[in-house]
C-alpha cells in the first residue's frame, strides 16, 4: 500500500481529519524501527536539530500525522506527533531512550548508536556534532492500524 492509499483509507475512516500527512522512513533501520512502531514498542524519535535549518524542514508540531514507510516505500502505519522538545543531546534523557524502543533501551545504548547517526548525517550537511548539539524529541503514537478510535 502507499502512503497516499494508507491515508486516504485512514481519513475514510475518520472523516473528522483534515489535511495531508507526510510520509517518511525512520533513518538508519528502517524496516526494523516501523516494526517496533508496529508492536507499541517504539514510542518516540530523535534527530539532528540542525539538520532542520539546513534541508529548510519546519520541525513537526503536537497533532501532526505522519505517514511511516518501510525501507521499500511501502506505508507501515500512521502515528500523530504529540509531544516536540529540543533539548541537548548530553540532556537526554533515560525515558526518552527507553520510549525509542531500541536496542536494550537504554540511555547508555541511546547515546551510543545516536551519536555515532548524528556524527554521520550532520557531518554529510558540514555541519559539526558534540556533545552540547540540539536534538529534537518527538514522542508520538500509533493511530493506523490500530484497534483505538481516533
Amino acid at each position: 500500500m502507499t502512503a497516499e492509499e494508507m491515508w486516504q483509507a485512514f481519513r475514510c475512516a475518520n472523516p473528522h481529519i483534515t489535511g495531508r500527512a507526510q510520509s517518511w522512513q525512520f533513518g538508519g533501520e528502517a524496516d526494523l524501527l516501523s516494526a517496533l512502531v508496529l508492536r507499541g514498542e517504539k514510542t518516540a524519535t530523535s534527530s539532528a536539530h540542525a539538520l532542520y535549518a539546513a534541508e529548510g524542514e519546519p520541525l513537526s508540531r503536537a497533532g501532526t500525522f505522519h505517514v511511516i514507510e518501510d525501507s521499500g516505500g511501502r506505508a507501515v502505519c500512521i502515528i500523530e506527533t504529540t509531544r516536540v522538545l529540543v533539548e541537548a543531546f548530553c540532556r537526554v534523557s533515560a525515558a526518552h531512550a527507553a520510549r525509542e524502543g531500541e536496542g536494550d533501551k537504554s540511555l547508555e545504548y541511546w547515546r551510543r548508536v545516536h551519536r555515532e547517526a548524528f556524527s554521520n548525517w550532520l557531518a554529510e550537511a558540514g555541519l559539526p556534532f558534540c556533545e552540547n548539539s540540539s536534538v529534537v524529541l518527538e514522542e508520538f503514537r500509533k493511530v493506523w492500524p490500530d484497534s483505538e478510535a481516533v
